[in-house]
């Protein structure tokens, strides 16, 4: 093993009806006055909104909704957050939704810790984050793994860029987790989640960092619970084995785990943030659009990772450069078994003129003069490549 920090402060409520607990979990932490943030009212819908608001009230705790956060969030929308839970003098955040609900809720805790700051210099990292509101989740979508991570995402509409931000304040205090509160999400959502939690991982795992051999273990054995379940999940989003491990999957793929003590890539996210960005699409399709492409674009920068990637995640014997072939292959045979798009024709964008493919190429970089990944640095030139062999 390399050298590593490994930091999990969040607790883990997992199982069926444990939702039902969060008034005395939140007691347990001294609020009394909790803002519950939520997306686009499935949660209402479901019953689940008020299951949670009757828990509260049970132990006097005061609340205020803040519902509407649409997918890709957006920075707009999250300062109106600050806002109303600064007038409704918050002592905690409750993000009960998915990723996109949790970074909102994350960036919410923040600008309510920090009312002199606007929360987008924070993410620019031009004013210091040394605080935060205390929050907390209840999980309803597997795939961000915002629930036990220490990164989150705001979309600037402004200027039309996706950026994160990694900082253990973003790590919340507890995740509430009933994969049975997953049953009745839209194929589309389940599927996005599926390849988010495997690109978490997949985004970890290709590294230069050798003599991680327990690291790997653990990466590989989340891939293939997560390729076994996801079939699974598609077929039947009722199987409660399946779901369950998802859910879990979920979670350890993006809380530091998968990755310890290597150097980490994540250009294939970068990638698809710049199309999330501009063509507001859902992030996980955004992620397998471009990863055939890139995959084939920088293995021969470390063709050994990829023949192990092809040996202990699909079980494909061989060393050479069939057997990574293979293995690239059968990735995108997964995305595309469970609907998911490998080219921006079938990810609903259509094929992109020139000016277009530029324009895309730029929204990856948060600063001029710097470089994408690391299995194989991008600059301006190899990203519009990339992109070019996804345009189809």
């Amino acid at each position: 093993m390399q050298s590593f920090e490994y930091y999990t402060p969040t607790k883990v409520i997992f199982g069926k009806e444990k939702e039902n607990e969060i008034g005395k979990v939140i007691k347990g932490y001294g609020a009394s006055r909790v803002f519950i943030v939520y997306g686009g009212g499935s949660v209402k819908k479901s019953g689940l909104l008020e299951r949670v608001e009757e828990a509260l009230k049970k132990e006097n705790i005061v609340f205020e909704e803040f519902g509407g956060v649409k997918p890709n969030p957006r920075l707009s929308h999250a300062r109106e957050g600050v806002k109303k839970a600064i007038e409704f003098k918050a002592d905690f955040i409750l993000a009960v939704g998915g990723g996109s609900v949790i970074d909102t809720s994350k960036a919410i805790a923040h600008g309510s810790a920090n009312p002199d700051f606007d929360i987008w210099d924070i993410w620019v990292k031009e004013k210091p984050l040394v605080k935060t509101n205390k929050f907390g989740v209840i999980l309803t979508i597997s795939a961000a793994g915002s629930e036990m991570s220490n990164s989150a995402v705001l979309t600037n509409e402004e200027i039309g860029m996706k950026q994160g931000l990694s900082t253990d304040l973003n790590r919340p205090l507890f995740a509430i987790m009933n994969p049975e509160l997953t049953y009745t999400l839209p194929k589309y959502q389940l599927t996005n989640g599926i390849v988010d939690i495997y690109m978490h991982t997949l985004d970890r795992y290709f590294t230069h960092t050798k003599g991680n051999k327990m690291t790997d273990g653990i990466a590989e054995a989340l891939m293939r619970n997560v390729l076994e379940s996801g079939k699974i999940a598609y077929e039947d989003q009722t199987n409660y084995e399946a779901m369950s491990e998802l859910m879990w999957c979920g979670s350890l793929s993006h809380n530091g785990l998968t990755g310890l003590g290597a150097e980490t890539d994540f250009a294939p996210h970068r990638l698809g943030h710049s199309l999330s960005a501009k063509f507001d699409v859902s992030h996980g399709a955004s992620i397998s659009t471009v990863w055939d492409s890139w995959a084939n674009y920088v293995y021969k920068k470390g063709p050994e990772r990829f023949v192990q990637y092809a040996n202990n995640v699909f079980g494909i014997e061989g060393i050479d450069e069939d057997t990574i072939k293979k293995g690239i292959e059968s990735t995108v045979a997964f995305f595309k078994s469970i609907e998911m798009p490998t080219c921006f024709s079938e990810l609903g964008i259509g094929v992109q003129d020139e000016e277009s493919l530029k324009d895309i190429t730029k929204r990856c970089f948060y600063k001029p003069n710097t470089l994408v990944g690391k299995f194989l640095p991008l600059d301006e030139e190899k990203i519009y490549d990339i992109y070019t062999a996804a345009n189809k």
